[in-house]
């Protein structure tokens, strides 16, 4: 039997890359179908709510991100560019968000073919991993795109022509994560149950194996 889970992810979460190539792998080995649900990053969903919490937070999750990835042995270095336009001397964030919301949008659209979880791993790694700079210019997006059996062409137009139905979704992922009980990513909602962080994939597939998770 198939199982099925939820997994919300969002482009500029460090600890949403140091998850999603792992829950892509779980989904290739096991019998298990997972949805990849985007969210906008906090930063774009509610600024307020991200600079209310204690100042030190924005330094722990840089050290910590960048700890988790050489413990797992994942690269991981913080992206050039920034997916979110931010002053970060003053924290101030931009009106205008193309980088963001273009991704966004197109890892909607990617979800809508059932291929958002490939799509997010490809993606997430030329962001996050280091090994690529300026992500969002010349053919990197469609490099990602491909090894994750999408065309960045037919992405490209549906995220420009149906935005506003994309943005609708993307809303709804958001309500249907607070929904579940949490507010944060990555999560993975497995019948009702949230697992938030990237050091909870375990558990969860301690939780799944309960529920008669096998080996495809």
């Amino acid at each position: 039997m198939t199982l099925t889970a939820d997994l919300y992810f969002s482009f500029r979460s460090p600890y949403s890359y140091l998850a999603v190539g792992r829950y892509r792998a779980m989904a290739e080995e096991y019998d298990l179908d997972i949805a990849l649900r985007t969210v906008w990053p906090i930063a774009i969903r509610d600024p307020d709510l991200l600079f209310t919490g204690n100042p030190a937070a924005p330094m722990y999750i840089l050290r910590d991100s960048m700890r988790a990835g050489e413990f797992l042995g994942i690269p991981i270095r913080w992206p050039r560019p920034d997916p979110v336009v931010q002053d970060l001397s003053t924290r101030a964030i931009a009106e205008d968000q193309p980088l963001i919301r273009r991704i966004c949008r197109m890892g909607q659209a990617a979800s809508r073919r059932r291929h958002g979880l490939a799509f997010a791993d490809e993606v997430s790694r030329i962001i996050f991993s280091g090994e690529v700079d300026d992500w969002h210019e010349g053919d990197h997006l469609a490099g990602a795109a491909a090894r994750a059996g999408l065309d960045i062409a037919e992405l490209e137009a549906e995220a420009k022509s149906d935005a506003a139905a994309l943005d609708a979704e993307i809303a709804a992922n958001q309500d249907a994560l607070e929904a579940a009980g949490h507010w944060g990513v990555p999560t993975l909602v497995f019948n009702g149950e949230p697992f938030f962080g990237q050091d909870r994939i375990d558990m969860a597939k301690w939780r799944m194996e309960q529920a008669g998770l096998a080996k495809r």
